[in-house]
């Protein structure tokens, strides 16, 4: 959800890759329909892993910044770039997978972690410029 956001709001400003501790293969239908919700699509991201992004030649070195979403990814992050000399964020942000009873209340959540990212991006990168 992050990587549709910034590259909705920021363009090609800057190359932003989206990564994780696991592969979660397909984005959940949820963050699905409520970044669509607000004109981000995300039906044909796929989601990858650390290991995979660094095969795929997306190098942690060559990053300026990871922002981490979880307290897993974030040791792993700083685990993974401790020889190197970049910035590592940790953004506090909720985890909508397992919560809520009805797909309303599911999505109501989803749109909760939505607007926590979308606050964060604004706090940190400014007003989108796209």
């Amino acid at each position: 959800m992050a990587e549709g956001l910034m590259k909705k709001f920021y363009g090609h400003d800057a190359y932003v890759q989206s990564a994780g501790v696991y592969n979660d293969l397909d984005i959940d239908g949820f963050a699905i329909a409520v970044c669509a919700e607000i004109g981000v699509e995300l039906e044909r991201h796929k989601s990858r892993s650390f290991e995979e992004m660094q095969q795929w030649g997306d190098d942690l070195s060559g990053f300026d910044l990871v922002v981490a979403l979880s307290p897993a990814s974030q040791r792993q992050v700083l685990e993974l770039t401790r020889i190197y000399h970049l910035e590592v964020e940790y953004w506090p942000i909720m985890d909508p997978s397992g919560l809520g009873e009805t797909r309303d209340a599911k999505l109501s959540v989803y749109r909760q972690v939505r607007d926590q990212l979308v606050e964060r991006m604004r706090a940190r990168f400014g007003p989108p410029t796209h």
